[in-house]
């Protein structure tokens, strides 16, 4: 078996074509080199659908705490997305049992008002800016309302959130490391006011609270570190969803028109819409020890990098995987991750999703482009700088 292959396909993330369209070098990609080392990023990168659950399921020989290969991490940084089972289990069984107790269905309903109060504001207007107008104040309004908090005004967390996700990029670019670090303060500064005897928060952040009173500082730690990464990786996400959701709804006219059809749809064609453009690109583990994907050999150390969005494309797992099928079922998609590492705010991001699409079609109009879109120069991250959009009957 080889090592350190050299990849006959050229990948840059922050290539301005790439960023426009990826799904064309992930397939080819997928196709000539699977399994290929980037020195850029230092990592594997991953792309066929079977390898990427493989990646993600098996804990063992995939780490995500780099603790275990005796690499140092800061406290700060410990959360329910790092920590690997068992170790992971009581915080994410905490947020778990939290969110399942959560009235997700009145969720829906607020944020289904919240969206046609929006673009009710929003009909007539020869064109608006998406992002700003619609996906941040929705995500915004959306994750504090689950999570039992008041949101912070929506532009200035809107700056602070970019900076974070912009930051996740540090190994391409080592100036985002410090104004991300910066970013992260502010962010556990409003968090732990969550946590005090001000915040008084209610919801799923009253639920963790209580039970965390007066467990061991560890475990509260563990806590609140994971409340950060909810609020934030929700938040961003979300908002990333709904840009990319809204995108393809304005270049595809016919899919409102086919939901106004059959309104049944609407869930799945939610789910095919993330599959079809997902927000988060990837994931990174570390390989535990010596070992084979595929025909290649990745030592023990080196990074893996799962690619969500090459995955989601693999025609060995999704039939016509480069068309939007709007009744695709089942789509066991990596949109949101996969396993004890997923989102946990999926099944909270989908009704959202679901909300504004059903907003949409109560306005029985449609979406079109009114300009120029640009995307973020973000790898991690598959979002919008600017969306410019309008409704047309």
């Amino acid at each position: 078996m080889d090592t350190l292959p050299a990849g006959p396909v050229r990948y840059d993330p922050l290539d301005a074509a790439t960023l426009a369209d990826p799904y064309p070098v992930l397939a080819e990609l997928r196709t000539q080199s699977p399994v290929v080392w980037h020195d850029g990023m230092e990592c594997w990168l991953i792309t066929r659908y079977a390898d990427c659950v493989r990646v993600l399921r098996d804990h063992t020989l995939f780490a995500r705490d780099p603790r275990r290969l005796g690499r140092a991490v800061p406290d700060a940084s410990l959360s329910v997305q790092v920590l690997d089972p068992p170790h992971q289990a009581p915080v994410r069984s905490l947020f778990m049992t939290a969110l399942h107790q959560q009235d997700l269905p009145a969720l829906q309903h607020h944020t289904r008002q919240n969206a046609a109060s929006r673009l009710a504001e929003l009909s007539g207007e020869p064109s608006w800016e998406a992002m700003r107008e619609l996906a941040q104040p929705i995500a915004l309004a959306a994750i504090a309302d689950l999570l039992g908090v008041t949101p912070p005004p929506v532009e200035e967390w809107a700056q602070v959130s970019d900076t974070i996700m912009r930051s996740m990029d540090g190994g391409l670019d080592p100036d985002l490391i410090e104004p991300g670090r910066r970013a992260r303060q502010q962010l556990s500064d409003l968090v732990a006011s969550w946590f005090t005897t001000t915040g008084q928060p209610a919801g799923l952040l009253g639920h963790v609270r209580t039970r965390t009173e007066n467990a061991g500082p560890e475990h509260a730690a563990y806590a609140m570190h994971t409340a950060r990464v909810m609020f934030q990786g929700g938040y961003s996400t979300l908002t990333a969803a709904i840009g990319n959701l809204l995108n393809t709804l304005a270049r595809r006219s016919d899919v409102l028109t086919a939901l106004r059809e059959h309104p049944r749809l609407v869930p799945l064609a939610v789910d095919e819409l993330v599959r079809f453009d997902g927000p988060v690109q990837g994931t990174t583990r570390l390989a535990a020890a010596d070992l084979p994907i595929g025909d290649i050999a990745v030592r023990r150390g080196q990074k893996v990098t799962v690619l969500f969005a090459a995955a989601n494309r693999d025609p060995d797992a999704f039939t016509t995987p480069d068309a939007l099928v709007l009744d695709r079922s089942p789509n066991r998609h990596l949109g949101y991750g996969w396993g004890t590492h997923a989102c946990l705010g999926t099944v909270m991001a989908q009704r959202v999703l679901t909300a504004l699409v059903e907003a949409l079609l109560d306005t029985g109009q449609v979406l079109r482009p009114a300009g120029p879109a640009h995307r973020r120069r973000t790898a991690t991250m598959r979002a919008f700088a600017q969306l410019p959009l309008n409704l047309q009957p």
